[in-house]
């Protein structure tokens, strides 16, 4: 799994699932408690209320996403940048800035005026945007979707998400979002569940990855509270959910709340590395409840270059920051065993059989002389057999 560094801030596996507060500048979002159109109120909000709150990462709109609202040019988009870029200097605290926008040119100047990720809701739809992003070698959200400026998140299957997640690339610095919600009329509550369900299949990427699901009607529908305001508890049961199925950053209204919710499912849910944020060496993390279809989307966005299918898996693991010897005895021990080892674009490995066939090669890599990888590898294996 890649490590996205955020100005100074860890975001990925081994790291703690991080904070973004939505902070909206913008008069017609459809939540007016994030909504703050002065720039030294927002200022003083993310000073006094977002950063105590527990906010790690400010995502600021200049307009919004909804589709029910029509889609501004980008030369609104500048002269509201121009009007919130004070924000900048004004604010007295220490957390990175991220913009909202599907702008290659409100991007750049975005980043010129001191914004440390660029939270793009169209997916590379402007061919600019990943030129510009790559050039200042800022962090960039991908959020899934067509490649249509006016329509952002306009997708209804997880297939057409994973493609449009794929399509033009990623920079080194990417963040996927799998473009929850109801961002046109022909994406019902029941294909934002089906995503929900499997969302796991999205660490296939091995990317950091963003979920936006805070106050979503599709949540809101499943205990019958239509209504935005009365959808909190919604919000914070997804979040947990969200958390132990992958996400890296948790995007919300409720600060405070979502939180305390991730703190909790960080502390008491598996861990995701055997490694402390702060240590060396080679690291070992559990997939849990990996379903045959997250195997085949880890065969699909990777070269599968030992074993077979997996069909037999129980247990499935991402190895990284490991040395060629190490990657060479996995090859060799997967040809001989039950076991599938699969290389991803990080240059990490999935791995992925039963716990017998595990067993083996852990036993290996300590005889051909990897033994911290082995002990790493071991723990894991310790808390499930």
């Amino acid at each position: 799994m890649r490590t996205v560094d955020i100005d100074g801030l860890p975001v990925g596996d081994g790291h703690p699932t991080r904070i973004m507060s939505v902070l909206n500048m913008s008069s017609n979002s459809g939540y007016k408690p994030s909504v703050y159109l002065d720039p030294e109120e927002a200022a003083e909000a993310i000073e006094e209320t977002l950063v105590p709150a527990g906010a790690d990462i400010v995502d600021v709109g200049l307009q919004s996403a909804n589709p029910k609202y029509e889609s501004k040019p980008v030369e609104m988009e500048k002269d509201r940048l121009e009007e919130v870029a004070p924000l900048v200097d004004e604010l007295d605290a220490d957390v990175p800035l991220s913009l909202e926008t599907r702008y290659a040119e409100v991007a750049e100047e975005a980043i010129g005026h001191g914004f440390d990720l660029i939270n793009d809701v169209c997916g590379f739809a402007d061919p600019d945007m990943k030129g510009v992003v790559e050039d200042h070698d800022v962090p960039v959200v991908k959020m899934a979707s067509p490649p249509d400026l006016a329509r952002p998140g306009a997708l209804k299957t997880i297939d057409d998400l994973f493609e449009a997640i794929q399509r033009d690339g990623f920079t080194d610095k990417t963040i996927i979002d799998p473009a929850f919600g109801g961002w046109y009329d022909g994406k019902e509550f029941e294909d934002n569940w089906e995503m929900f369900r499997r969302l796991r299949e999205f660490r296939a990427f091995d990317r950091p990855m963003l979920t936006a699901t805070n106050r979503e009607d599709f949540l809101g529908d499943l205990a019958d509270q239509p209504e935005t305001e009365n959808q909190l508890a919604v919000s914070l049961a997804a979040a947990t959910m969200e958390v132990e199925r992958g996400a890296h950053i948790i995007r919300t209204h409720d600060t405070r709340e979502t939180h305390d919710v991730v703190k909790v499912a960080d502390a008491l849910g598996d861990e995701r590395t055997t490694r402390a944020e702060t240590e060396s060496g080679p690291t070992v993390a559990e997939l849990t409840d990996v379903t045959l279809r997250e195997v085949a989307r880890h065969q699909a966005l990777g070269e599968t270059v030992a074993g077979g299918t997996d069909d037999g898996a129980t247990l499935t693991f991402l190895l990284g920051d490991l040395t060629d010897d190490a990657r060479a005895s996995l090859r060799a021990v997967a040809e001989v065993t039950d076991v599938v080892v699969v290389e991803k674009d990080s240059g990490g490995l999935y791995v992925g059989g039963s716990a017998a066939a595990l067993k083996v090669v852990t036993d290996s890599l300590a005889e051909d002389g990897h033994r911290e990888l082995a002990g790493e590898l071991r723990t894991s294996l310790s808390r499930r057999v």
